[in-house]
């Protein structure tokens, strides 16, 4: 739990009740009430959608940092942690990826003591490369398959512009189109390198 006064200690019992229910992590989910600004309202909710899409798991509260973790599960992503209180948003998108249940407790969050370390611009772009990050790791073609597909759509829209204007094929057409399947097969490959990864885990 943060130390700003903003957790209640009364609803440690609901999380812990979760992991004896049998899930590996339980966070818990604050509500429009709780978020510090409409910035950061906003800001959390496109990060919530953002990792629900990179791990195909509904996320109600990616940057919380109320939680209670299975420490046997939370140690086989030490490695993957940042040196700063973004720990949550790895740890979340990892947990959802290896397949381990997670669960989500709403609660209501106290007014802070103290300022926020936060700054919007800086930190929310570390948010987005986290998320980035570890949707590369553990679902890459995620990550991959829109950029290969807008140059593909790209590619062929300018294709035939340049057939029908100029009547003939372009040097930008073949770099656009080329460009989405090299993409598209780097994003294959490293999906299939993940895949050896959950491999070589599950035999251990």
């Amino acid at each position: 739990m943060d130390a700003d006064g903003q957790h209640s200690p009364a609803d440690i019992p609901a999380l812990l009740d979760k992991l004896s229910q049998g899930y590996d992590m339980a966070v818990g989910a604050r509500d429009a009430q709780s978020q510090a600004s409409v910035g950061r309202l906003f800001a959390n909710s496109i990060y919530n959608k953002l990792a629900s899409w990179m791990v195909n798991r509904r996320v109600d509260d990616l940057t919380s940092g109320f939680r209670a973790v299975a420490g046997r599960k939370f140690h086989e992503f030490m490695h993957l942690l940042p040196n700063g209180f973004s720990y949550p948003t790895t740890i979340t998108m990892s947990f959802f990826r290896a397949g381990y249940p997670v669960a989500y407790v709403p609660i209501t969050v106290h007014k802070r003591e103290g300022k926020s370390h936060i700054n919007i611009l800086r930190d929310g772009v570390r948010f987005l490369l986290i998320i980035f990050k570890v949707g590369t790791l553990y679902s890459p073609l995620k990550l991959f398959l829109p950029f290969s597909l807008l140059h593909g759509v790209v590619g062929v829209c300018y294709l035939i512009y340049t057939l029908t204007t100029y009547g003939h094929f372009t040097n930008m057409s073949a770099v656009l189109l080329t460009t989405a399947v090299i993409i598209f097969l780097i994003g294959l490959v490293s999906e299939q390198i993940t895949m050896l990864i959950y491999q070589t885990r599950d035999d251990k």
